[in-house]
């Protein structure tokens, strides 16, 4: 693209070539997806020094020079990968335009600056394991819906579920969205943690990922959730981390995550 204007590009060129340019901005931690969208739409945004306002524009981030306001902007080139044990409260994005606490101020300036954001989302007044990194390689194979991720929950829900609750969970329930569409979600793990008077904890495995989805589908069946916490993701745990503390993945275990996550076969 270093070559030519990029509304230039022919169609072909920007479905096949380069990267999305909200998703670099994304990436080197300016803003999130949408948010990245919106700074393009409303001309904030400039590759080598021309405004781009279309959506969809594809650079290379090697050749290019991407601006912000400005502000050159610069992809990560050390590669980071963390474990977050997320306290409820916190949002998971970089930036929260309600100025609330995000994850990003559980880790320290110099883990900052190198642009980590986090890997999938969990819900504010959910707490547990999260992924902070700025590989988008390794963030898309842990949360694009073509891979097979396991996220394991506990749930605390009201009451006692019965075993016909349980077992729809294991077929898949209907869970409604923000647009008020249906969703059949996939069948989950689950089991019986404990039990007391004042409710019960239940361990459930996710393949997916919808928003709020755990808590969606403990409603429907008769049973909300009154606590959230991800204790797990793939064969990562909390383990030795803290609510509100964090830790570097070792290589072993970023091997481990991308070596399972690979496509699922098609039928």
């Amino acid at each position: 693209m270093s070559e030519q204007k990029p509304e230039q590009k022919s169609e072909s060129e920007n479905t096949v070539a380069g990267e999305r340019l909200s998703r670099f901005l994304a990436h080197a931690g300016v803003a999130s997806r949408r948010h990245a969208e919106e700074l393009i739409t409303a001309g904030r945004v400039q590759v080598n020094g021309q405004t781009i306002t279309a959506q969809g524009v594809r650079i290379d981030p090697e050749q290019d020079q991407i601006s912000v306001d400005g502000k050159v902007i610069q992809a990560a080139t050390q590669k980071v990968y963390l474990l977050v044990h997320k306290p409820a409260g916190y949002v998971s994005t970089a930036h929260d335009p309600q100025h609330r606490p995000t994850v990003l101020a559980l880790v320290p300036p110099e883990i900052r600056r190198l642009r980590v954001y986090p890997v999938g989302r969990l819900d504010i007044d959910t707490s547990g394991l999260l992924l902070l990194t700025n590989d988008g390689d390794f963030a898309l194979q842990l949360t694009h819906p073509r891979y097979s991720t396991q996220k394991h929950y506990e749930a605390l829900v009201q009451g006692n579920p019965t075993p016909e609750a349980l077992e729809a969970l294991r077929q898949g329930v209907t869970i409604h969205e923000d647009d008020g569409s249906l969703y059949q979600t996939s069948p989950a793990q689950v089991r019986v943690l404990r039990q007391s008077g004042a409710g019960t904890s239940l361990i459930l495995t996710l393949h997916e990922g919808h928003k709020r989805q755990v808590r969606r589908m403990l409603r429907a069946v008769g049973y909300p959730v009154r606590q959230l916490i991800r204790v797990g993701v793939g064969n990562l745990t909390l383990k030795g981390v803290a609510q509100g503390q964090w830790r570097h993945l070792t290589a072993a275990e970023i091997h481990q995550l991308t070596k399972e996550h690979v496509p699922e076969k098609q039928s």
